[in-house]
């Protein structure tokens, strides 16, 4: 079966209000990871209203996730990747210079989530009309995603097999180019390393203490020794998040947080060896003792060729936003403010890129080793912009967010359609997946002990979270 793309854009123009609803909402709430409760529940109740059932709340341990799933007949199952996280620090008002938001709330969506989560679901609820209208057999799962940011629910809910029976799972990002997600991310360990010692007087008596913070700081030294010895692809990153509370008292206690990244699995692996035989060196020459908890891993992004050219001829169709001249004189003056050149926002697709990796990572990985994933960015802020700064933040409050949310929308219908009805791209898609998971068997990177997020507030328990959700969307209604 044949779905002609403006069949899905007259579905995705349908559904503009509720991805607009959700990006302005959510955009509004600015709920930093894993304490989305309102923001998911922004998602839930557009899914309910739109026909979909809810069929988890609390999902995979973790509090601010959810699944909602929409089936109609025998058919492929595909999944979409919301997320809603905002970021600390990065509030801004939906202007075209850093100011504060006129509420003061300080965190804001730097990375753009708001509109990355409204796409996704409102993709699928279009998607959704289009089966029905067509009598598309098939299913339609939701995975909110929540806390991408910091310990991606994700990789809870690959360890329990959420993904296992997909035919096909897509996501998106805003960025300042348009183009497709045909990329290795890296993989990566999060840890934090503890050092214990004795507290003294510092002045009178110091002999008597042995300082954490001295320890720390060896172990950073040491830290920034093996640097040398890593290879390229390797990133090792760190803060101190205690080093003491004065300095006449010798440090009793002492703790960095450190992440881990390389290319694959078994390079994280080893450069976590190396970390752990580190830590333990410092705290044997400070006579101190160190504990290393590692709380939260990745695997690196597995692309799919097959999806990956096929969702680069529908964004080539479908093309970038149509952006008006206030919003190119929005993006130049941000630019400007940034002392970057002038260049407004993108008008053009990016070629198809192959075989490269970068540095960052994404939860999303854990999906693509369970089932054929694939993805695009869109612009929704100017040219030379980063993620994780305030003009995201400004962009994604206004209409050029939305603008390149809606487009982003057209894509990823056309390309989950596309899956639904089309065998050989389905199975082109799954191909190219066990050719290069061949000989792997997927094992979490999380620790078995790890039930829950480490950085999970006390006050949001999953049971107690589950129920605030579901209260909250009984209000919504």
């Amino acid at each position: 079966m044949n779905i002609d793309d403006s069949k899905v854009f007259q579905a995705v123009e349908s559904t503009a209000a509720v991805i607009g609803r959700i990006a302005s909402e959510v955009w509004e709430l600015a709920e930093i990871g894993l304490e989305e409760v309102e923001s998911a529940a922004v998602h839930t109740r557009e899914l309910s209203a739109a026909g979909f059932t809810i069929t988890s709340t609390g999902t995979a341990g973790v509090p601010t996730a959810f699944v909602a799933e929409w089936r109609q007949g025998n058919g492929p199952i595909i999944g979409f990747l919301p997320e809603y996280d905002a970021l600390p620090g990065l509030g801004n008002a939906a202007g075209p210079r850093q100011e504060a938001r006129a509420d003061g709330k300080s965190s804001g969506h730097g990375c753009g989530h708001n509109l990355l989560g409204a796409a996704l679901t409102g993709a699928a609820i279009a998607v959704k009309q289009v089966m029905e209208k067509h009598n598309v057999p098939g299913v339609l799962r939701v995975y909110g995603a929540a806390a991408e940011e910091t310990e991606g629910a994700k990789a809870y809910m690959a360890r329990e097999g959420l993904f296992d029976d997909l035919d096909a799972c897509f996501h998106w990002h805003p960025a300042p180019i348009a183009g497709v997600i045909n990329v290795r991310m890296a993989a990566v360990n999060k840890m934090r390393i503890e050092f214990h010692g004795h507290a003294a007087h510092a002045g009178l008596e110091p002999w008597k203490g042995r300082s954490a913070l001295h320890a720390m700081e060896l172990a950073a030294h040491g830290l920034n020794l093996m640097r040398e010895h890593l290879e390229p692809t390797a990133r090792t990153h760190y803060v101190y998040e205690a080093a003491g509370m004065a300095p006449n008292v010798v440090v009793d206690y002492a703790r960095m947080w450190l992440v881990v990244r390389d290319e694959d699995r078994a390079r994280v692996v080893a450069t976590t060896e190396w970390v752990k035989q580190i830590a333990d060196g410092a705290a044997m020459a400070t006579q101190t003792r160190a504990v290393v908890n590692l709380y939260y891993g990745l695997h690196d992004l597995l692309p799919n060729t097959p999806l990956a050219e096929h969702m680069q001829s529908v964004l080539e169709r479908v093309g970038p936003p149509a952006w008006s001249e206030e919003e190119q004189a929005f993006a130049r003056k941000i630019q400007q403010q940034m002392g970057l050149p002038e260049k407004g926002l993108a008008t053009t697709i990016f070629p198809l890129q192959t075989n490269r990796t970068v540095g960052g990572s994404s939860d999303v990985a854990e999906a693509s080793w369970n089932t054929p994933t694939m993805g695009i960015v869109m612009p929704t802020f100017p040219l030379n912009i980063a993620l994780h700064t305030w003009p995201v933040t400004a962009c994604g409050g206004m209409s050029i967010g939305l603008k390149g949310a809606l487009t982003a929308a057209r894509v990823l219908a056309i390309a989950a359609l596309d899956v639904l009805t089309d065998e050989k791209l389905c199975a082109a898609a799954r191909a190219d997946f066990e050719k290069r998971r061949a000989g792997y068997t997927y094992v979490s990177p999380l620790p078995p002990e790890q039930k829950q997020p480490y950085g999970l507030p006390a006050w949001l328990n999953v049971d107690g979270s589950a129920e605030a959700l579901g209260e909250l969307e009984k209000q919504a209604q």
